[in-house]
């Protein structure tokens, strides 16, 4: 008996403006994991490049017609995200970058509430009691995860209930909303970003405004990158082993691919890197 002809490939597709993509270091680094691991077992990474949800459900379909790749790895899971039924049906392997626990998803989990409140301990530990957040699009399950968690953190310290203003992890989005959040009667003291370019934004924002980083503003960076400390002051940042998730995401993807149980797996800790961009709470 012949065996089945394989690709070879693993498809990932990203749902993301172009711009972005090559601005953030996040999925540069997260996808040379996933090669790394891939190419030593003789296989590749097939990475598709998409605006819109439909266009990430087109390119599945054409996948799984003309078998052109062995399984599939979905990022950014959603609030009920239709990809794990659509692949489910289209018969092609997957597993989930990012699944929350519980929900069954083969693939590597993914903890947002510790490094929340890591981050919120730090700044409570410097005197504030104002912090905000500028987040990610909130149909993110790990956006979602990040505010409940801000939100519990800050109740459970006797804060106010944190604001969040939602931004699309451009560097404009960062600069527009940190200057909105600044603009409020009672500013916070404290901002906690979802990625490293908005931080940046955010940094340059406060400085057109005047507002000194970190005298009377501490900034946070969700994730640490080398562009976190090339401004000025240097960014203090939740860092994690971005390179090593994908390696993670490789070996449940390659586990997939031959049909056996995926290994439950959780993302890699983060933790607190304090640099020049927080410090005390100004004095009220």
């Amino acid at each position: 008996m012949s065996t089945p002809e394989r690709a070879g490939a693993v498809g990932l597709v990203l749902a993301r403006p172009r711009r972005l993509l090559s601005a953030e270091p996040f999925f540069m680094e997260f996808l040379g994991g996933i090669e790394e691991r891939l190419a030593a077992h003789g296989m590749w990474v097939m990475l598709h490049l998409v605006s819109t949800a439909e266009e990430e459900a087109a390119a599945h379909r054409r996948w799984a017609e003309r078998e052109m790749v062995d399984v599939v790895i979905v990022v950014n899971p959603t609030v009920d995200d239709p990809r794990p039924e659509l692949l489910r049906e289209l018969g092609l392997p997957f597993v989930v970058a990012g699944a929350p626990e519980g929900a069954g998803l083969p693939g590597v989990l993914s903890d947002h509430g510790t490094p929340i409140r890591k981050a919120v301990e730090r700044l409570i530990s410097l005197g504030h009691r104002r912090i905000a957040r500028v987040s990610g699009p909130t149909p993110l399950l790990h956006t979602r995860a990040r505010t409940d968690a801000l939100i519990a953190a800050c109740a459970e310290a006797g804060l106010p209930a944190p604001v969040t203003a939602e931004g699309d992890y451009s560097h404009e989005a960062g600069e527009r909303l940190t200057a909105e959040l600044l603009s409020a009667a009672q500013p916070p003291t404290a901002i906690l970003y979802d990625n490293d370019v908005m931080a940046v934004g955010g940094l340059e924002a406060a400085r057109s405004l005047g507002v000194d980083v970190p005298s009377r503003l501490s900034l946070v960076a969700w994730d640490d990158s080398t562009r976190c400390r090339l401004v000025s002051p240097e960014l203090s940042a939740m860092t994690v082993d971005v390179h090593r998730y994908g390696t993670q995401v490789a070996d449940a993807a390659l586990e997939a691919d031959r049909g056996v149980p995926v290994t439950e797996r959780w993302f890699p800790a983060s933790h607190f890197t304090a640099r020049g961009s927080t410090g005390p709470a100004p004095a009220e």
